[in-house]
């Protein structure tokens, strides 16, 4: 597991299992978004699995599934409404976790400029450039 810190409130990964809850709970984060779909690939934990474990460290969980490849504009405003209502910091994540980054890019477009969106992406090891025309 690779946490990569996006801003104060915020980090992402690729998968993770429920045995790496325990570390991520120690960090410091206090909620779990799950944005990848259950059953995107056979051996990837189901979110229950995720859920359950996170809520015995008292950690809040929220399911917000995102097909790769899709980001909606609905669902970059459903995340960043969860972001304002969960516990924070928050730790979201997918397969590689650059779907958790689109959804935070494209939530921050009227919050943040557009130059310091792509540079916290860039320096947690995301290239969201591509998505750069939705965020501006």
């Amino acid at each position: 597991m690779d946490i990569k810190a996006l801003d104060q409130g915020l980090a992402v990964s690729g998968q993770i299992a429920a045995t790496d809850l325990k570390a991520i709970a120690e960090a410091g984060y206090r909620a779990v978004v799950c944005n990848r779909p259950d059953g995107e690939a056979g051996d990837q934990p189901g979110f229950s699995e995720i859920e359950q474990a996170a809520q015995a460290l008292g950690m809040a969980t929220t399911y917000l599934p995102v097909e790769s490849g899709k980001v909606t504009d609905q669902q970059a405003q459903a995340f960043g409404t969860l972001m304002t209502q969960l516990p924070g910091p928050v730790f979201a994540y997918c397969r590689t976790g650059t779907r958790s980054a689109t959804l935070w890019a494209l939530s921050q477009a009227q919050r943040q400029p557009l130059a310091s969106i792509l540079e916290a992406a860039r320096g947690a090891g995301y290239e969201l450039s591509g998505v750069a025309r939705r965020i501006a």
